[in-house]
């Protein structure tokens, strides 16, 4: 993961694929204390210095933002937040079906991807982003 927005964020994002389930496994540190956005973006760019370059929420199947599995729908991007400690530190574990390691399925398959890690928290319901401001960490979803 590459720092951006002038962070030291830094960390590790891993997705494996097995009896057709993905599973995420995450480990970010240079944090502040409390909750973090993190969401699939539409590219695996990271070279902005803000981030920007990885395009807004993977959105493949025209969802509004929300919660992931909520009734009204959701981005299959909208992983929801993190919880960093008073070190910065936070991990993730997600598993899934809704994605793939490429298949080739557009609605699933999240290579060339992107992970942003936010500097705020994801409040599940403000259109389109959940209002989770800038973009601190960047890992491209690559083989």
């Amino acid at each position: 993961m590459y720092p951006k927005s002038g962070s030291n964020v830094d960390g590790t994002i891993n997705f494996t694929e097995k009896n057709g389930f993905v599973t995420m496994v995450g480990s970010v540190t240079g944090l502040e204390e409390g909750d973090h956005a993190i969401h699939i973006h539409e590219k695996a760019d990271c070279s902005a210095e803000d981030g920007t370059s990885s395009g807004g929420h993977w959105n493949p199947t025209g969802q509004p933002h929300g919660a992931w599995g909520a009734e009204t729908g959701y981005h299959k991007g909208d992983i929801g937040n993190l919880t960093a400690n008073v070190n910065g530190r936070a991990t993730i574990t997600k598993t899934t079906d809704e994605w793939c390691i490429g298949c080739g399925d557009d609605t699933k398959d999240i290579l060339g991807k992107a992970v942003i890690v936010h500097i705020g928290v994801d409040d599940l319901t403000t259109q389109p982003t959940g209002a989770a401001g800038a973009r601190v960490g960047c890992a491209g979803i690559i083989e």
